[in-house]
């Protein structure tokens, strides 16, 4: 699909995040801009709370820095499963040959 094509099928949302207003182009549906808009809206302005002078740059960093901490621990539990689940399915595997070497062997 040509990129003029695909421009075509972005909408464009306005929003607010901390009272700055923005706008974005995007394919999502507008239940998902406004999921968005919402969590980055809170840690914005929950960052603002705790900083001194609740300037909207440092609370913004904050927030960004709080997300990426959630993202980067949610991967390391994600990829920490996802080895679990290898290591089970290998031992699965490797139980299933060994149980058909040992009925080879039985017969």
């Amino acid at each position: 699909m040509a990129e003029t094509q695909k421009a075509n099928l972005k909408k464009l949302f306005h929003f607010k995040i901390a009272g700055v207003s923005y706008k974005i182009r995007t394919s999502h549906d507008e239940e998902t801009v406004n999921e968005l808009v919402g969590f980055v809206n809170k840690k914005v302005t929950e960052a603002m709370n705790v900083t001194k002078n609740s300037s909207f740059q440092n609370g913004a960093v904050l927030a960004a820095l709080n997300i990426a901490e959630e993202m980067i621990l949610l991967k390391r539990r994600a990829q920490a499963e996802l080895d679990k689940l290898e290591a089970r399915a290998l031992k699965l595997a490797q139980d299933l040959e060994n149980a058909k070497a040992n009925k080879v062997n039985w017969n």
